[in-house]
């Protein structure tokens, strides 16, 4: 092949990877040029997950075969994860996994793989000021999950370990989302979001505290002090502790109405007639006649 062909074979490969993503953030998916391709048996997937872990970086053979067999070897592991790796090959397209000391490599830019996309913009979340801008940033992030990820492993130690760091980045990066929206002035329309939340995470008390201000600022004050009473209780009930200082702050924030949570809004029912009396828009002290 003269240097010609190999510069234009080059720029094809580049184009070709650059229409690649790999997809772990839910089932398993490898996309070429915005289609998905058919993967393989639930081994291949296993692999190209592994790989995409860390792509761009060399995974040792003994550390792969260790991940995909564990102590149930095959009689050969070697030529076992070479079939295997010939199959990926087959179905990913050629050139994305590379073979390189001390193992195998899925060559890929990072930001191809869905999970570090999601941890980048996490990260520059962290790093800007507006509310408004970080909220755009995480909800962008937090609209990469698919689903749970890398589901289709219950049993594969790797998938454990990272199924389980990823969700717990995924529900901090909720929280924060929810505290960018509620810095910005977000209230009850946050409500409906924290409370189901709530149910699915008892124990976190950032949720606790971000359903208590919202729930004031709804206008719901006694709520947001019935909020923290179940907050106690589930935290007595669960790990015997009292609530944290943010929870505390919180309540003794609500009962003296500090301005800094900001006023809560005019609940419906305080301005529906009572009693066959029209509602109270202004006092009525010193204005009997007015009254009678």
């Amino acid at each position: 092949m003269t240097a010609t062909e190999l510069t234009a074979a080059g720029r094809d490969h580049a184009r070709y990877l650059a229409g690649v993503e790999i997809r772990i953030l839910g089932p398993v998916e490898a996309v070429v040029a915005g289609e998905p391709v058919a993967i393989g048996g639930l081994r291949e997937r296993s692999l190209l997950a592994l790989l995409a872990l860390s792509p761009g970086q060399a995974i040792a053979t003994e550390r792969l075969i260790d991940e995909m067999w564990g102590e149930n070897l095959p009689a050969n592991p070697s030529n076992a994860l070479q079939a295997l790796v010939s199959r990926l090959r087959r179905a990913i397209g050629p050139g994305l996994i590379v073979t390189r000391a001390p193992g195998y490599l899925l060559d890929i830019p990072p930001e191809a793989v869905d999970a570090v996309q999601f941890r980048r913009r996490v990260e520059a979340a962290t790093e800007e000021v507006d509310p408004g801008e970080r909220s755009r940033i995480l909800r962008e992030a937090l609209s990469l999950w698919r689903g749970s990820p890398l589901a289709e492993f219950p049993y594969d130690e790797f998938a454990l370990r990272e199924r389980a760091a990823l969700e717990e980045l995924r529900l901090l990066a909720l929280e924060r989302r929810i505290g960018a929206d509620l810095e910005s002035g977000g209230g009850a329309e946050l409500v409906p979001e924290l409370e189901k939340l709530i149910v699915a995470h008892p124990l976190r008390e950032s949720l606790r505290s971000s359903q208590m201000l919202a729930l004031y600022r709804a206008g719901r004050q006694a709520d947001a002090l019935r909020a923290y009473t179940a907050a106690r209780e589930v935290l007595g009930e669960e790990l015997g502790i009292e609530p944290g200082r943010e929870l505390k702050a919180m309540e003794e924030s609500i009962l003296m109405q500090d301005p800094s949570l900001g006023s809560p809004e005019l609940s419906v029912e305080a301005v529906q007639p009572r009693s066959g009396l029209p509602a109270r828009l202004a006092s009525f002290v010193g204005r009997e006649e007015d009254m009678a």
